[in-house]
């Protein structure tokens, strides 16, 4: 009896230690090897910039941003994030540096971050300002589904998670390899138009995130000779006539209560005679999924994959991009499952 509580207790430790690493690995912090790390990368911008030790005291200036630090395990070490970064949902709590356009220098300084991840919206003179002031800034400007997973990597090497954005690159690039699959070929492709907003009408033209991701869904785009996001007449709508049309959720940029886009195309009139309307093929898409240059810009391919052709994914569940896991739980699973099995055996 007494051998069997030593190795109970044996294993409790184990079962200590294994979740003491988990938390200690998942915390991040700065080893003796990693002190004198230093690392130099290249921004979407050309800019290189190089990083000394492995950063604790990270700033996002973009949504998009805070998505892939949290994508790649680094909620940790988030220290300040912009108005608008709302997802995770955990990001609302960490403490904000202003708006996306309209970032607070003096917030971003009173971060004392090691490291910041902006984006152009910050504007060029703000970026300009915070390295004149010492910081260390990476600029992120993702303009195809290519360039997120590159970005991801890109913030992995930058942050010394190389091995996380790695393992999240992986798991999204199979998730796009499993819709091509499905619809790349002969088969006929429907026309598609994204809507961003409707008073007036504004559509996603070439170049793109959502031009690429009709195309990869097995679509085209009804304004695929309009470069980037462009307005359209009424008439010029009517006459292209789309058999889908994809409107952004709440108020187009934003949520809000009501779809106004959505309650626009199924109310008004003139659009009573579009094949998408009375095919019931009008379809609301979260307009942060598909808007982002974020890990979720998959889930939108997805999404739309099943909206245009729902035969070949209507068995499949919808996939959300999870944040990294923190190393050292799966040993801890594995150990209890071993501790009850020999518990049970015990008692037999």
């Amino acid at each position: 009896m007494m051998g069997i509580r030593r190795l109970l207790l044996s294993l409790g430790l184990v079962i200590f230690a294994a979740a003491f690493i988990g938390v200690v690995s998942a915390s991040g912090p700065v080893t003796t090897g990693d002190a004198g790390r230093t690392v130099t990368v290249t921004d979407d911008f050309g800019e290189s910039v190089t990083i000394r030790g492995v950063p604790q005291r990270i700033v996002s200036l973009a949504p998009s941003n805070t998505e892939i630090l949290y994508a790649i395990g680094l909620e940790n070490r988030i220290v300040g994030v912009t108005d608008y970064c709302d997802y995770p949902a955990a990001a609302a709590d960490k403490p904000k540096v202003g708006g996306y356009s309209s970032i607070s220098i003096e917030k971003v300084l009173a971060a004392d971050p090691d490291l910041v991840f902006a984006a152009p919206g910050n504007t060029e003179d703000v970026i300009n300002r915070l390295r004149t002031l010492g910081l260390t800034v990476v600029s992120l400007n993702p303009e195809t589904i290519d360039d997120v997973l590159k970005d991801i990597e890109l913030v992995g090497r930058a942050t010394g998670q190389e091995q996380q954005a790695a393992a999240c690159v992986e798991e999204l690039q199979e998730r796009i390899t499993a819709v091509t699959e499905k619809t790349e070929g002969p088969a006929e492709k429907p026309s598609v138009a994204h809507i961003v907003w409707y008073d007036p009408i504004w559509v996603s033209g070439s170049g793109t995130f959502q031009d690429e991701v009709i195309r990869m869904a097995g679509g085209v785009n009804a304004f695929g000779s309009v470069e980037g996001w462009s307005i359209v007449s009424l008439e010029e709508f009517i006459t292209a006539d789309p058999e889908y049309i994809i409107v952004n959720s709440g108020t187009g940029m934003t949520e809000g209560e009501n779809d106004a886009i959505y309650d626009y195309f199924m109310t008004e009139p003139r659009m009573q005679g579009l094949d998408a309307v009375r095919n019931g093929h009008v379809s609301v898409i979260d307009a942060s999924i598909i808007d982002r240059g974020s890990p979720r810009i998959v889930g939108a391919l997805e999404e739309v994959a099943g909206n245009l052709h729902p035969d070949p994914f209507e068995t499949e569940t919808p996939k959300t991009t999870p944040a990294a896991q923190s190393p050292g739980f799966g040993t801890i699973s594995l150990i209890s499952a071993l501790l009850l099995v020999y518990i049970f055996r015990v008692k037999r």
